[in-house]
């Protein structure tokens, strides 16, 4: 059960992570620049660390050497760019449908592409069929994120538009999980993993930056004064990118995304009680979505890889 309660964690610190970026954005007044911050603070920690960890060091320069050797393609080191493309996408849906209509159609894109990856053998370490128990979870884990929001989703605005969009940009979030437990099998090193991740991913926002101050009257970034831990989104960033480079790996992404949601929905809940924002009231339907979640583990069952 190591991997699966590793998997629930990553979904709590998703939950922390988007809360702490959501309080950056609100600071700055700009979306896009507090993705660009969050990412761009993570590539510093990660650096710093990589300047005193050998193993980092050494896992970065193997995935490199791996792709000399033709032993994947080079397209797929740039991964980072789908998680990059995934936050810069939020912040245009998010206004359009709401969080709660963007949270369960991104969910849904993780959900289902996670299926195909696996199928396929995206991740390189084999192939999992897609059974009809495989597919009942996964009907199960979406039905159970959308209860989870239920009373929130009369907020939004339905957009077939954005919707598509949030549909899409999961499905790129699943791509990328799958895309690094196959680098993660060539560094051996999962910071190693998370460290091309990041420089990848604000690269990407460097480059959106630079076009948006060339095509609007918007300047590249406003930075704000505020507590301390507003810019700590890319520091967790780091962590929960290591820990998915190896759950993925070993458990496959359909696993991972069933465990994970659970944690989002359970860090939702810790965070609804604890640390609530102004106007929270804790809903019924977020603990019957977290028991979804389970029985669409149980559901499941344990999946075995196939080469």
């Amino acid at each position: 059960m190591g991997l699966e309660l590793l998997s629930a964690i990553s979904g709590v610190l998703i939950v922390l992570q988007s809360r702490i970026n959501g309080e950056l954005s609100t600071q700055m007044g700009d979306s896009l620049g507090a993705a660009f911050v969050s990412f761009a603070t993570g590539l510093v920690l990660i650096s710093l660390v990589a300047v005193f960890r050998r193993n980092i060091r050494i896992g970065f320069s193997d995935i490199f050497k791996a792709v000399l050797a033709k032993k994947f393609p080079a397209w797929r080191i740039a991964a980072g760019m789908l998680g990059a493309i995934f936050v810069a996408t939020s912040t245009y849906v998010v206004p359009l449908v709401g969080i709660a209509l963007f949270t369960v159609a991104s969910l849904a894109g993780q959900t289902a592409i996670s299926l195909w990856v696996d199928h396929v053998g995206l991740i390189g370490s084999g192939k999992t069929i897609i059974t009809l128990r495989r597919v009942v979870a996964a009907l199960i884990t979406v039905v159970a994120v959308v209860i989870s929001v239920w009373d929130r989703l009369s907020m939004s605005v339905f957009s077939i538009y954005g919707i598509a969009l949030a549909i899409v940009a999961g499905c790129l979030v699943g791509i990328q999980r799958a895309l690094n437990g196959q680098i993660n099998s060539y560094s051996n090193q999962s910071f190693s993993t998370s460290f091309l991740n990041f420089i990848s991913g604000t690269t990407f926002l460097i480059v959106l930056l630079i076009f948006r101050l060339i095509f609007t009257d918007h300047s590249i970034i406003n930075l704000t004064t505020g507590p301390w831990w507003i810019y700590l989104g890319g520091s967790i960033g780091v962590i929960y990118i290591a820990f998915t480079a190896l759950i993925v790996q070993n458990l496959g992404v359909f696993e991972f995304t069933l465990f994970s949601v659970g944690g989002m929905l359970i860090g939702a809940l810790l965070l609804d009680i604890f640390i609530p924002t102004p106007g929270t009231v804790i809903s019924p339907y977020i603990i019957v979505g977290i028991l979804l979640t389970y029985l669409g583990v149980v559901a499941n069952g344990k999946s075995r890889f196939t080469h």
